[in-house]
């Protein structure tokens, strides 16, 4: 997700699985399940499934070969406005550069971001009446006293 440059809801809908799910996962409140998995590695196919699952070896597959002679670019459009991260970047792409491998034996922790919620003051509320309904039809209404 950091080396797409994707928030949760973004690669979220890239893999397209719900952003609660994801949420869920980095949260530590569920485990990935295998249709997430596939999901993932079928919109990214240059990702390690050892590194995906364990966390252990390099995050990209070393037998892929560059298409640097096709021209293609990994911030191409899909078909359904979508980013399309699955062809690796051309040699001139300046992201090219700075794809992270991660050592053997080290594990990401992905940290949830956090959102700022701005609490808004309201006028404070007074109780006006408070009324008890009884089974045999009938109510009582109690008023407080002013004050």
């Amino acid at each position: 997700m950091e080396s797409q440059h994707m928030t949760q809801q973004t690669f979220a809908q890239f893999i397209q699985i719900s952003p609660a799910s994801l949420s869920s996962i980095f949260n530590d409140r569920t485990k990935p399940t295998l249709a997430i998995v596939e999901a993932i590695c079928a919109k990214i196919p240059t990702l390690s499934l050892e590194w995906l699952m364990f966390g252990t070896g390099a995050m990209y597959k070393n037998d892929v070969v560059n298409s640097a002679g096709n021209g293609s670019n990994a911030s191409q459009k899909t078909s359904d406005g979508m980013l399309n991260f699955a062809e690796e970047p051309s040699p001139t792409s300046p992201s090219s550069s700075s794809q992270s491998v991660v050592p053997d034996g080290n594990k990401i922790t992905m940290k949830p971001q956090k959102e700022v919620v701005k609490i808004i003051d309201k006028k404070e509320r007074k109780i006006s009446e408070i009324r008890i309904f009884y089974d045999d039809n009938t109510w009582e209404t109690f008023v407080p006293a002013k004050s």
